[in-house]
């Protein structure tokens, strides 16, 4: 469906972050901007698919070139 753009690293670091910000809304309930932790699911969500649609806007990619 989407080109793989993103790269091993940058999807881990994705995935990570994107983890870290969800736990944080479902651990920091008194918080009294707690819906910005909801942003981790853009991060969490290409990573998981491996495409960013603004890295296919720009035309940049992570990816390693095959040889």
């Amino acid at each position: 469906m989407f080109k793989n753009n993103v790269g091993q690293i940058d999807r881990t670091l994705r995935i990570v972050i994107g983890v870290a910000l969800l736990a944080g809304f479902f651990l920091n309930a008194d918080a009294a901007y707690r819906w910005l932790y909801l942003i981790g699911i853009v991060p969490l969500a290409t990573g998981l698919m491996g495409s960013c649609a603004i890295y296919s806007v720009f035309g940049f990619s992570t990816c390693q070139m095959k040889k």
